[in-house]
């Protein structure tokens, strides 16, 4: 089962310690785990709590018992949260995929990647989110950011130039993000 939460990355791989061991080494419940990240690493909210929560299932940095989650046994090492995003997150295999067939004259984006896996958003989320496309792009972009943490993507420039020497796009000074393979895909 592919878990579909995946939260703001952190600036750095090493901050996932501070998430992780915020999940009590003896099993609690789902509420008390919750209340315990939101405590300890100051998230905003239940839900971005619960979000972590199954993300680092997701990543097996924690795991789920009969009574309740605890913290794993487990460095989050570049190569265990590789094999967490790929093996635990929905759409990170099709992510990878597409990266592997990006070039950096044609770098994925966010909406491209959204766009390659809008048929299989579930269809509750659809029904029970009238922004649910905009949710789901936002997700495609976070996700993009974990593959780049990780060395799974590169970040390269989205505007390349026309045939004629202009950027593309419109006259946003901003690009938005791209990716290609990164190293270790």
């Amino acid at each position: 089962m592919r878990l579909k939460p995946v939260p703001e990355p952190p600036a750095a791989l090493d901050d996932l310690r501070e998430l992780q061991r915020a999940v009590p080494l003896v099993p609690g419940s789902t509420d008390d785990c919750c209340a315990r990240l939101r405590d300890r690493c100051g998230l905003s909210d239940r839900r971005v709590a619960n979000d972590w929560l199954a993300f680092l299932r997701a990543l097996e940095l924690v795991r789920e018992t009969s009574r309740g989650f605890v913290r794993a046994d487990a460095e989050p090492t570049p190569e265990l949260v590789r094999e967490g995003l790929t093996e635990g997150v929905l759409h990170a295999p099709e992510a990878i995929a597409a990266l592997r067939a990006a070039a950096p004259e044609a770098p994925l984006t966010p909406d491209a990647l959204f766009e390659a896996t809008r048929d299989s958003v579930p269809r509750h989320d659809r029904a029970r989110d009238p922004e649910w496309e905009a949710t789901w792009r936002d997700r495609a972009a976070r996700l993009l950011e974990w593959l780049a943490l990780v060395d799974l993507a590169r970040s390269v420039p989205a505007d390349s130039p026309s045939p004629d020497g202009e950027a593309d796009g419109d006259d946003d000074p901003v690009s938005s993000p791209a990716y290609v393979a990164g190293e270790a895909a």
